[in-house]
């Protein structure tokens, strides 16, 4: 469990990051939290011969309330989101799921950005992304852009993040009066979910999934039935009926659909109370 050989490199800022990776091109990645791409360099699954260090980037690290969103900065870490405020009162969903990642010593570490570039299937924030409708700000040499959360997750570990570019920031929609609902099912508590759902009621809100497919997923059809005023049931069932899970060692498919129905069916409940 020892990583090959890689060179170093702490960056000041958001754009010395950026000249960073466009001086060392495809074999340089990011390192923030760490807590992502450090067991795969010990398993020798990603093999990068430069780390560019963001963690003490501080123009990453921000919560701010701006008229009809709140944005987070990429390096904002997971504690802050889970005490910030601002979030608790005008997008909770977020605030609440950060308090559910792994464990303190994570969640003083991993930061959100992090969790989000890295596009674990099973991680928590992406579904909360999803279900929020939020938007990611990505800065490259050509300049910045916004993708939304949906077009974000495009495969196993991949993203819409490009090679020489950088999740700068994140926008949550204000979602002060909508209610909402995060749940999830694991072994232990610090563990990876089995299955994991966020809704958020209203008009813009969603059903999204985690860890039933290569990437996070949202549920059209549990959407649908969610805005259409479907019962909690029948929510539920739109999600089973539409996800299809595969196998591993934690869990067969037909164990995670029936994850996904009696989860997003207990998460509409809550979100509705």
């Amino acid at each position: 469990m020892i990583p090959a050989g890689f060179g170093y490199s702490r960056a000041g800022s958001a754009g010395e990051a950026l000249s960073l990776l466009a001086e060392h091109g495809d074999e340089a990645k990011l390192l923030a939290g760490g807590h992502s791409l450090l067991p795969l360099m010990k398993l020798r699954l990603a093999q990068p011969e430069m780390l560019i260090d963001i963690g003490d980037v501080t123009d990453l690290s921000y919560v701010e309330f701006r008229n009809d969103h709140v944005a987070i900065g990429a390096g904002t870490r997971h504690r802050d989101v889970e005490r910030s405020t601002v979030l608790a009162a005008q997008a909770p969903l977020v605030a609440h799921a950060a308090s559910q990642v792994g464990d303190p010593q994570v969640r003083n570490r991993g930061t959100i950005g992090g969790s989000l570039a890295h596009g674990d299937p099973a991680s928590d924030l992406p579904s909360v992304a999803l279900a929020s409708g939020a938007s990611m700000v990505v800065r490259g040499p050509s300049g910045e852009r916004v993708v939304p959360a949906a077009d974000f997750f495009v495969g196993f570990l991949e993203t819409a993040v490009g090679p020489d570019e950088l999740l700068t920031e994140i926008r949550f929609p204000v979602a002060a009066s909508e209610g909402w609902s995060f749940q999830k099912f694991n072994r232990r508590a610090q563990d990876w979910a089995i299955v994991g759902a966020s809704v958020l009621a209203g008009p813009g809100g969603g059903v999204a999934l985690v860890n039933v497919g290569p990437s996070p997923t949202i549920s059209a059809a549990a959407t649908a039935a969610l805005r259409a005023g479907a019962d909690a049931v029948d929510v539920g069932a739109a999600a089973a009926d539409e996800c299809d899970p595969t196998d591993d060692i934690h869990a067969d498919t037909a164990y995670r659909r029936h994850l996904v129905r009696v989860l997003v069916e207990r998460a509409v409940t809550e979100a509705r109370a």
